[in-house]
């Protein structure tokens, strides 16, 4: 049996002295996707030589674009003919394939383009399916477009965007006129993704690329909606019919599978960019760089670290096994203690010892856009969900201030609650006063499992945290042992400020090599007489308790 779907065809156009010039130019133009210029050319050959082939075409896109033609022509009263003819070599190859000839044809708006890619089929013999992901999932997106439809394009162009604040669509792109999208340099964005290179993002493009016989386009744009986080548009446009559907439905499960491939920002330290304005509109993912910090680099009570281990590390190694004996998989924890003493070091050590965890820190004020960071969670699970200073939006709702506040709490309390046993995501909680929550939250398992407090340091810890911080000082052990016994009910962050000053201190009396008892003492003067209560409490110490030695 003859295989017919490699045949090609051309498609001529007959002289007849009667139908008007500016039909004809515009019927090459818009039916066989020549751009102007080729079309007056093509249009004086078929006056001046008494017919002209205006391309050559794979036999069903001829046929297609001839029966489109003869509307048009039937439809305005001319009397102009077009037939076919046996394919030659001037726009494809008898596999169907495109010629250096039409990959090289230039256009200047992108309906021409599109006129040309579709053989001239007429707007509603085209359908348009659009997909929409998250501004946050823009990398991941790109990445799958340039492995499905950027290894070998028929054509690809940029696109200008007249219009920044509307989504450009297919249906924008066929637009002719004072309204045509002009065909424009490609415009990438450079998208940091926490590696050493970033990801070059394109901004707007259109691809034509053909399915064996069936060509189809994709459009990639931002989409924007007011008071909404900008997202990212994929478009296939394809011709009418069962295997034009098919077609779409192929490509997007693809394409999502790319993307759920891609995960640019997996196993890393993330939290969303908001806008300087008071709408809590998202606006990109920024990657955090946090140095590694060991197990020998929290310097927390045994006890302390315990609890951490069992909880947090222990719990996240048994998952599978939990998950087997359908046991919940998820766990919230609320870190509690003064300020000052550790809680966010702690977060970092976990987030360095949870392999493969992406962690989103999310602060009080980003509270509004929770559910976005939720859904970054569900899509990068295993996650860790990091919320700190919640008793800003979780206070016990006697003493909320207002309804606002309220809703936060709802919306907290919602996104807990809303996920799956199965789900991979621990929710980590910081908080300096825990006795201020309010009881929704910390009464009731599967929203905090367990709480671990962050102590202020013991003389075992002080000792740990002033050799830390110490640096290159020299410290004897007299003067380690003076530090541990004047700084009694201080904080970790009170200990690296007064190690700080001592080396100043050091520094202004001598070298800064070696540190006296009197470097010590005139620090911890500064710190907590001379500066009064308020420097005390600013500083991270604790009033009562503290000597002067």
């Amino acid at each position: 049996m003859r295989d017919t779907s490699a045949e090609t065809l051309q498609l001529v156009v007959h002289n007849d002295d009667q139908t008007p010039w500016p039909f004809v130019v515009n019927l090459i133009r818009s039916v066989f996707g020549r751009s102007e210029t080729e079309a007056e050319t093509l249009t004086a050959t078929v006056s001046q030589q008494g017919k002209a082939v205006c391309g050559n075409y794979p036999s069903a896109v001829a046929k297609a674009m001839l029966d489109t033609a003869k509307q048009r022509i039937k439809a305005a009263g001319h009397p102009l003919r077009i037939t076919t003819a046996p394919g030659g070599t001037e726009d494809a190859t008898a596999s169907g394939h495109p010629t250096r000839a039409s990959r090289d044809r230039k256009f200047k708006y992108a309906h021409e383009a599109i006129a040309w890619h579709f053989g001239g089929l007429a707007h509603d013999e085209i359908i348009a399916t659009s997909r929409q992901f998250p501004g946050h999932m823009r990398a991941d997106v790109q990445v799958a477009l340039d492995k499905l439809f950027s290894a070998s394009p028929l054509r690809f162009f940029g696109l200008y965007e007249q219009h920044r604040y509307e989504t450009l669509t297919y249906a924008a792109l066929t637009k002719d006129g004072q309204y045509a999208v002009t065909i424009s340099a490609a415009q990438y964005q450079d998208v940091d993704i926490g590696e050493s290179e970033p990801i070059k993002c394109l901004n707007n493009g259109l691809w034509l690329n053909r399915d064996g016989d069936l060509p189809y386009a994709v459009v990639l744009s931002f989409h924007r909606e007011y008071g909404r986080e900008a997202g990212t548009c994929v478009e296939i446009a394809v011709p009418a019919g069962e295997a034009g559907v098919a077609l779409v439905n192929r490509c997007f499960l693809e394409l999502e599978a790319a993307i759920h491939d891609a995960r640019s920002y997996r196993g890393k330290v993330l939290s969303l960019e908001t806008e300087d304005d008071y709408q809590g509109r998202a606006k990109g993912v920024m990657v955090h760089r946090l140095p590694q910090v060991s197990r020998e680099a929290i310097i927390l009570p045994e006890r302390t670290l315990k609890l951490l281990d069992r909880n947090v590390i222990r719990f996240v190694e048994t998952r599978d096994a939990l998950r087997r004996l359908g046991q919940s998989t998820r766990k919230g924890i609320l870190l509690y203690g003064p300020p000052g003493t550790g809680k966010t070091h702690t977060i970092r050590y976990l987030a360095a010892n949870l392999p493969g965890h992406t962690t989103l820190i999310i602060t009080a004020g980003q509270m509004g856009i929770l559910s976005q960071y939720m859904t970054l969670a569900r899509l990068l699970q295993p996650a860790t969900v990091v919320i700190e200073d919640v008793d800003l939006i979780a206070r016990d709702r006697e003493n909320m201030g207002g309804p606002c506040e309220e809703s936060l709490l709802n919306t907290l309390l919602n996104e807990m609650d809303g996920l799956k046993d199965n789900a991979d995501i621990l929710f980590v909680l910081t908080t300096n006063r825990p006795e201020q929550l309010e009881g929704a939250l910390t009464g009731r398992p599967g929203r905090i499992d367990q709480a671990i407090e962050v102590p202020l340091p013991d003389d075992h810890c002080r000792e740990k945290l002033v050799r830390l911080y110490g640096g290159g000082l020299k410290l004897s052990d007299k003067i380690v042992a003076e530090a541990v016994t004047r700084t009694k009910g201080v904080s970790a962050a009170f200990i690296k400020e007064l190690m700080r000053r001592t080396a100043q201190t050091s520094i202004m009396r001598g070298d800064g090599k070696v540190v006296t008892s009197k470097d010590l003492a005139e620090a911890v003067d500064d710190m907590l007489f001379t500066g009064g209560r308020l420097n005390i409490k600013l500083l991270g110490g604790a009033i009562d308790g503290l000597s002067n030695g």
